[in-house]
């Protein structure tokens, strides 16, 4: 395998881990060092890749950085009671151009995921979200992106991508692989309304902060649907973080992000996990810190899939029809989890993306609304995408 592209966890960071009990996280994975290369992924089920990559950051002024305090927090962690094989591939460093980092976390990301292995990619600017993205290029034909974020990060595709407009990016450049587009905990005044109109036109789903904070559980079968997850730790509030970290007083607080994390773990289609726009400072061990117990939910969530959604027999699942004015709405209910979906018809008449009934993660508030003749909000965005 060419993994190239990568350089070593640093001496530092191994010396700190040869001190910790050998109970902890740290000395339970396989860690790529000067001394013996790249481990072996034969029974890798997850890996953590960092990209020291901030150039397009809008307000990038030159600093370099690196993950040494989050490795360092992680490591110290005691892991579950997990049956999964982690390794740190240690970094991507600056490339020549910021296209050449990008060219290096995708040819990476792609080797990953091919081999069944979920990369946790630990980054720079929000931007990198895009390379991710390209990574899937040659391995599936449509692709759905949920971003973690107190805004849209769409921009203007026509300009430089920035860590503040990659998505226009992804949703306009060739090969046109997106297929739903959702952000979770976004603030309204962050967001132009035009954005706000935009996402609406697009059929894109957008969850304000309010919602997410009232109710965390609808974060579910967002998660459940995505393939890409990425974390702008923007998204938190200002107590949660450093000083240099700061965004705003409103945001997600560290309980919750961490529930988002194992979300975005236990979903079985989720096959990458990005977390974004960490910038380090002298004595900054709460934002390491905070990262580090995200990855471990994360990884703590993956421990915890539960294969639910095949449909191919007809005994895993309960089957519920209801009638509103318009439309007979389909639901599944998993009799092993007790998670719900909802059918999304073809139209035979339309060259469309998904050529097939697709199955629609929901909750079972959505199926009490539809019993009661309200259209779900997510069935009718996937259905009108699936109309286009």
């Amino acid at each position: 395998m060419n993994f190239n592209f990568l350089s070593p966890v640093s001496d530092t960071v191994l010396a700190h881990n040869q001190l910790l009990s050998p109970l902890c996280l740290g000395r339970k994975i396989k860690v790529h060092s000067q001394q013996n290369g790249i481990p072996d992924l034969d029974d890798c089920k997850l890996a953590i890749i960092g990209v020291l990559e901030n150039r397009n950051d809008v307000n990038y002024i030159g600093e370099a950085f690196n993950l040494n305090e989050i490795r360092k927090a992680l490591y110290t962690l005691y892991p579950g009671s997990w049956n999964t094989t982690i390794a740190d591939l240690g970094d991507i460093e600056k490339g020549e151009s910021v296209e050449d980092t990008y060219f290096a976390l995708k040819e990476t990301l792609t080797i990953l995921i091919q081999k069944r292995i979920i990369p946790i990619i630990i980054g720079g600017s929000q931007d990198l979200t895009y390379a991710n993205y390209r990574a899937y290029d040659s391995l599936m034909p449509m692709v759905n992106i949920v971003n973690v974020d107190s805004g849209f990060d769409l921009g203007d595709s026509s300009k430089p991508i920035k860590n503040k407009s990659f998505v226009g990016k992804v949703i306009l450049d060739q090969p046109y692989n997106l297929f739903n587009y959702a952000t979770i905990g976004y603030q309204t005044y962050f967001n132009s309304q035009e954005e706000i109109d935009l996402m609406e036109r697009l059929y894109f789903e957008a969850y304000r902060l309010g919602k997410i904070s009232n109710d965390i559980t609808i974060v579910e079968p967002v998660m459940r649907d995505a393939n890409i997850v990425s974390v702008d730790l923007g998204v938190l509030k200002a107590a949660e973080v450093s000083l240099k970290q700061e965004v705003s007083p409103n945001g997600l607080d560290g309980k919750e992000i961490c529930a988002v994390a194992r979300y975005a773990g236990i979903s079985n289609k989720v096959s990458s996990f990005g977390i974004y726009e960490y910038k380090p400072s002298q004595d900054d061990h709460i934002t390491s810190m905070l990262i580090s117990q995200m990855i471990w939910y994360f990884i703590e969530g993956v421990n915890c899939r539960v294969k639910d959604d095949d449909f191919s027999n007809g005994n895993n699942h309960q089957k519920f029809i209801t009638f509103t004015d318009s439309q007979e709405l389909i639901f599944y209910k998993s009799t092993k989890t007790g998670r719900w979906w909802i059918e999304i018809p073809f139209l035979s008449n339309v060259n469309n993306k998904l050529k097939k009934h697709t199955l629609l993660p929901c909750t079972h508030q959505d199926y009490l609304d539809a019993s009661s003749g309200k259209i779900p909000d997510r069935w009718y965005k996937a259905y009108q995408k699936n109309n286009v």
